[in-house]
């Protein structure tokens, strides 16, 4: 009887642990809090993210970025989204912390590009991470830096592995230890370690274009 009892506990232990969170529930934004510098002035501006039609909507303007209540580390996180007229920039930012750590806007992070034709880039926030091939994707090592001025893009691994502007493309962050692997749409796009944080909270961009999202799933990583 004491076998079967560990059994089991061990069994709920491991769905617990892996159970998916839903950090957009399709109906608010109570898993969030926004932070739009614009709006310290101007409180009667409009909002930067809303929820249409069962979607969380990045309006794009006033810039800023929707920041999860939560901090996470070891985990998958699945984003569904498209740019729902024209195509533009925005992103999805893991190990966030300090706001406004850059350029009075970004808080510190690794941001994951979802710019159109660059998705899966990596951009270095006042964090850092490496990835194989470091010259041929980030530039010249004496221009690399993680403050404004500096080399902090890192390009992605692939081209074409968007869909056509209009369909919805599948993103998928994995974040294990110091290691941030991305895919989009099942093509490894980009695949980092050493990364400066390992925990933190999730955070997505209103940087000028409108992106739709209809998933924003979290998965405990053991």
């Amino acid at each position: 009887m004491k076998h079967l009892i560990i059994i089991l506990l061990s069994f709920i232990s491991v769905n617990v642990f892996s159970q998916k969170i839903h950090l957009f529930n399709g109906k608010d934004l109570n898993n969030w809090y926004s932070d739009v510098p614009a709006k310290d002035k101007d409180s009667t501006l409009r909002k930067s993210f809303i929820i249409r039609n069962g979607l969380l909507v990045s309006m794009g303007t006033p810039e800023g970025h929707l920041i999860s209540k939560s901090k996470y580390s070891n985990y998958k996180l699945e984003v569904e989204y498209r740019f729902a007229g024209k195509p533009g920039n925005c992103g999805v930012l893991v190990h966030a912390s300090t706001p406004r750590a850059l350029y009075g806007m970004f808080p510190k992070s690794i941001e994951v590009q979802m710019m159109h034709e660059n998705a899966g880039d990596f951009w270095c926030i006042v964090e850092d991470i490496q990835v194989l091939d470091m010259e041929t994707r980030r530039g010249p090592k004496e221009n690399w830096g993680i403050t404004e001025g500096k080399e902090r893009r890192i390009k992605n691994l692939t081209d074409n592995s968007e869909k056509p502007l209009g369909e919805w493309n599948k993103m998928v962050i994995e974040c294990k230890g110091d290691r941030i692997k991305v895919w989009v749409n099942g093509d490894l796009v980009n695949d980092g370690f050493s990364s400066t944080a390992q925990k933190g909270q999730i955070a997505l961009q209103a940087e000028g274009a409108e992106v739709e999202f209809r998933k924003v799933d979290l998965t405990p990583l053991k």
